[in-house]
Formats: structure tokens, sequence, C-alpha cells
């Protein structure tokens, strides 16, 4: 049960975090797509991967 509850809690977090993240980065035109592999990236890795999808976008677009 407490495994669950921090599963979720990660998920969650990760979910705020990008939803954070986007609501600055859109006067940069910046914006990283909510969705469920994001998501999941950013909640199991955090910040740094939040980077590497910053890095990604800047580099690939």
């Amino acid at each position: 049960m407490k495994f669950i509850f921090n599963l979720l809690k990660r998920i969650i977090l990760g979910f705020l975090i990008l939803y954070g993240y986007n609501m600055i980065a859109v006067e940069f035109n910046l914006i990283i797509p909510i969705n469920v592999f994001t998501v999941l990236l950013v909640s199991f890795l955090g910040f740094p991967a939040l980077f590497a999808l910053i890095f990604l976008f800047i580099y690939l677009f």
C-alpha cells in the first residue's frame, strides 16, 4: 500500500512539475507536451529528465 501511495505521489508531482514548467515556458514557446511518456519520465528521473526534454525540444525543433 505504501509503495502504491509513493508511486502515485511521484506521478502527480511529475505532472505538476511539467505543468508549472509549461506555464513559465509559454512566453518563450518552449512547451513540452504533457503525455504519459513525459510524465513518467519526469516522475522517475526528476529534474534531469526535464532538462533533457528541454534540450531535446530545442535541438530537434
